[in-house]
């Protein structure tokens, strides 16, 4: 769960499809199991307070009968093999929203690809490969690119309450509720993943690619109702798959390697 993989920015996307519902009526979102697994080292506790604010965001929608006929949120605890092969089958958005230039390769993605899962991501690690191999218009890309990353932190020119200040309708609502009572239950609240974010300027760009990151996934869960154009994306990442086996790896480092 470490957190330039940012499954805060997932929480806060989830936090504001739920906000928009209770304040919306006409907002009719693709109904959706989120689900979100990983685990952290006991002493990781930015990472902890991150699994307990999706706990509690869970505990709260899937209690609230006014939305959870439409979404629903689970949090599987310890991932690994034996749980990520009933969520590989199932997944139908894969998403890899780490920050640009932050991912070396994970495989999660390429396992999720093979299932026919779309992803929904940035171009960071394997998401790369992943775009070109399907095709961009096969995926979901969202976000600063790696450049625009260093860019940014080298020219001074990101600031945290800025992008918190243009948005606070949306962001700036879902960081008070942060701070708020609204989903701190008997635990207490999540003030402190607010600090992190305003007192280190928002480091893993978190409130930076909100914006970009909710747009992506409402424009594609919006076309989920098209099965035909869905599933077509859905067969061609699985088609493009085979790049990523461990035989054309392999091929290759007996041929550019080992030259055996």
């Amino acid at each position: 769960f470490h957190a330039y993989k940012r499954q805060l920015l997932n929480v806060f996307k989830i936090i504001d499809i739920y906000n928009r519902m209770l304040a919306d009526p006409n907002f009719k979102p693709e109904p959706t199991a989120f689900i979100i697994s990983g685990k952290a080292a006991q002493s990781y506790t930015f990472a902890k307070e991150v699994i307990r604010l999706i706990n509690s965001v869970a505990d709260v929608i899937n209690n609230d009968p006014r939305v959870n006929e439409v979404m629903k949120v689970c949090f599987i605890p310890n991932f690994r093999v034996s749980n990520a092969q009933l969520i590989y089958p199932a997944a139908e958005i894969s998403e890899q929203i780490s920050t640009a230039g932050k991912e070396a390769s994970g495989t999660s993605n390429m396992k999720l690809m093979m299932n026919g899962a779309i992803t929904l991501g940035t171009l960071d690690g394997a998401n790369i490969e992943i775009a070109d191999l399907a095709g961009r218009e096969n995926e979901a890309i969202f976000g600063l690119t790696a450049p625009e990353v260093e860019q940014l932190w080298a020219s001074n020119s990101y600031f945290a309450w800025d992008t918190l200040n243009n948005d606070r309708e949306r962001l700036g609502r879902v960081m008070d509720e942060l701070k708020d009572n609204t989903f701190a239950g008997l635990s207490g609240n999540f003030e402190s993943i607010y600090n992190e974010l305003m007192n280190n300027n928002d480091p893993d760009l978190v409130m930076a690619d909100f914006r970009s990151y909710v747009d992506a996934w409402e424009k594609l869960t919006g076309s989920y109702g098209d099965q035909e154009t869905w599933n077509r994306k859905a067969l061609l990442n699985t088609a493009s798959s085979g790049w990523f086996s461990s035989d054309r790896t392999i091929r290759e480092y007996r041929d550019e390697i080992w030259h055996a």
